[in-house]
């Protein structure tokens, strides 16, 4: 198969020397059965190259399994990788098979793999190495024949050094390591990802396309794109529901851009919207809110920290009353992190810059 042929059957849009690269490389690796790292940011689209790797693998007409590690809370990851006998823990009212059983004879793909708890990284060195692994609650081993894709944000070998990723797990997921570019530094494939997601959308709607200017191209050539593939496919998206006309131009596009802070403010990192509607206004304040609340929760954390966790009551504190404990704070911003982003969970933790794991656990904790 040619490499114009390969791009196009799994979906690979691109121009650009680095995705070129990329699928050519997919290309040898995938007819073996070596493990694959892919590292990339957030919304690069990491699984659409893991679903390549397996489409075009000997392992095609099994099953690809797609797992968001740091969207399983902690206590439940074992269970959802391995399965559970029924009445192994409070809640097991039957057995349920875990996604390496579901995988079996295809290809298991675990995204955010850097989320993983310690003890589930052993497990998963075994069944790496001995294709072999243990239900939750069961006395006999099961087998699993599964080819294993895993993708990362992080840099698991900051993590190796901080042990909190696992030395031997790392080298045998890394046999064959693929990093992804980020959007801005492939430019030159913007035009044809938005042309693409433009047709896709308006055909799925059923809706007529209209035309992409050229200054509307050149917007989103020069943005940043800090969500990458993802963010400019919901600003296409968004585009043409938003539009009436036949043509999406410049200014159809800035108003949906978020766009850097100024430099004085940079470290306050809050997002500026260029057209502000009374929505977007109000939106733009209630991100101000969060971040604001948060800087001063993580200011009295360090003040605590710093003074061997101390009661400190500050001269504009005239009570003890005044003092709001950090747990109040911390609730309040995931309050209003998770209003910002309209109760969709992943958004509302990159906001708070924690894992999704993590604000499921505080989810809980805090009753919210």
């Amino acid at each position: 198969m040619k490499l114009e042929e390969f791009k196009k059957k799994f979906g690979i849009i691109g121009r650009s020397k680095e995705i070129n690269d990329l699928a050519d490389i997919i290309m040898q690796v995938a007819i073996s059965e070596i493990s694959v790292l892919i590292y990339g940011e957030s919304g690069v689209g990491k699984e659409v190259f893991a679903r390549a790797i397996h489409g075009y693998s000997k392992r095609a007409s099994k099953s690809l399994i797609s797992v968001n590690c740091g969207a399983i809370p902690e206590g439940l990851m074992e269970s959802e990788l391995f399965g559970h006998k029924r009445g192994s823990f409070t809640g097991a009212v039957e057995s349920r098979k875990g996604y390496f059983e579901i995988a079996d004879g295809g290809t298991l793909f675990l995204d955010e793999i850097g989320e993983t708890p310690l003890t589930t990284q052993v497990k998963l060195l075994r069944v790496i190495e001995m294709k072999e692994y243990i239900k939750v609650g069961a006395e006999t081993v099961s087998k699993a024949d599964v080819r294993l894709i895993t993708a990362t944000n992080q840099d698991l070998q900051q993590l190796v050094n901080a042990r909190k990723f696992r030395e031997d797990l790392y080298f045998r997921l890394k046999a064959v390591t693929l990093q992804l570019p980020p959007l801005r530094k492939r430019k030159e494939d913007i035009d044809l990802l938005a042309e693409h997601f433009l047709q896709a959308y308006c055909s799925v709607n059923s809706i007529s396309p209209p035309q992409l200017t050229n200054d509307a191209v050149m917007v989103l050539r020069e943005y940043n794109w800090p969500g990458n593939v993802r963010e400019l496919k919901n600003t296409i998206e968004t585009a043409v529901t938003l539009n009436r006309g036949k043509i999406i131009d410049s200014s159809a596009l800035q108003h949906l851009l978020i766009q850097p802070p100024p430099l004085e403010d940079s470290e306050r990192s809050l997002p500026v919207f260029l057209k502000k509607s009374s929505e977007e206004v109000d939106r733009e304040l209630m991100y101000r809110a969060l971040f604001e609340l948060k800087k001063d929760m993580m200011e009295l954390k360090d003040l605590i920290k710093e003074r061997n966790s101390e009661v400190l009551v500050s001269s504009a504190f005239q009570s003890p009353q005044d003092v709001i404990p950090i747990q109040e704070l911390e609730k309040e911003a995931i309050k209003n992190a998770l209003i910002v982003a309209k109760g969709k969970k992943r958004m509302a933790a990159k906001l708070l810059k924690m894992s999704e794991r993590t604000l499921y656990r505080k989810i809980k904790e805090f009753e919210i």
